[in-house]
């Protein structure tokens, strides 16, 4: 059975898109630890991160840092962290997460956004990747 970010990815359920490429996919998180927090997925359906192809690993954090860098330019923040923790869906993802504090690493706290402020934030990162 596909996972939940598989269908996002084939638009099966609706995201707040940031970026895509032929192997990769990114969308705002809908219940993130802050602003921007944003999730960063292989399209290719793997549980865990350590069972990506050095190839897929690679290209994964390379995409990552692409997204990051476009967040830490539009999403005023101490840093952007990134984390993989992946028992919540069995698909690799990398967290990246706009850090005011270290409460917004530690997934306790949460922001609440309405739809407008998803896709305002999308827009800004998705502007800042071209």
């Amino acid at each position: 059975m596909p996972s939940i970010f598989t269908k996002i990815i084939n638009g099966e359920i609706p995201c707040y898109k940031v970026a895509e490429d032929d192997e990769f996919f990114a969308f705002l998180d809908i219940n993130p630890n802050a602003a921007g927090h944003t999730l960063c997925v292989p399209k290719k359906e793997v549980n865990k991160i350590l069972d990506l192809d050095e190839a897929s690993y690679m290209g994964l954090m390379a995409f990552s840092r692409k997204v990051g860098k476009a967040i830490e330019a539009t999403i005023p923040c101490e840093r952007v962290g990134m984390t993989v923790i992946g028992l919540e869906v069995p698909h690799v993802h990398v967290h990246l997460i706009p850090l005011h504090s270290m409460k917004n690493a530690t997934f306790q706290h949460k922001e609440k956004l309405e739809p407008k402020e998803f896709e305002e934030i999308a827009s800004k990162i998705r502007a800042a990747l071209k």
